[in-house]
């Protein structure tokens, strides 16, 4: 969910399953809803993580041969990732 998408029709079946939308309201709303910093913060951090890993896409798509090999290579992206940061 973000910006675009947050209108009301849906945002309730977001809450009736179980999530927490944590998106800000658009600035042309009537009755805006008061956004979570925190969460919000939160969900940029993992979207610009998987910004990396798609990054890392050329090099993944050769070594996909066999699960071990895809597996290793997801956790060593994630480890350099975070040493990234």
């Amino acid at each position: 969910m973000d910006c675009a998408s947050e209108g009301n029709e849906r945002r309730p079946p977001a809450l009736d399953v179980g999530f927490i939308p944590v998106v800000p309201p658009h600035p042309s709303r009537v009755e805006p809803w008061r956004l979570k910093k925190a969460p919000y913060r939160r969900r940029n951090e993992i979207e610009r993580l998987f910004r990396r890993l798609k990054g890392l896409r050329c090099i993944f798509s050769r070594l996909d041969r066999s699960d071990l090999v895809c597996i290793a290579f997801s956790y060593f992206a994630l480890i350099v990732a975070a040493r990234r940061e």
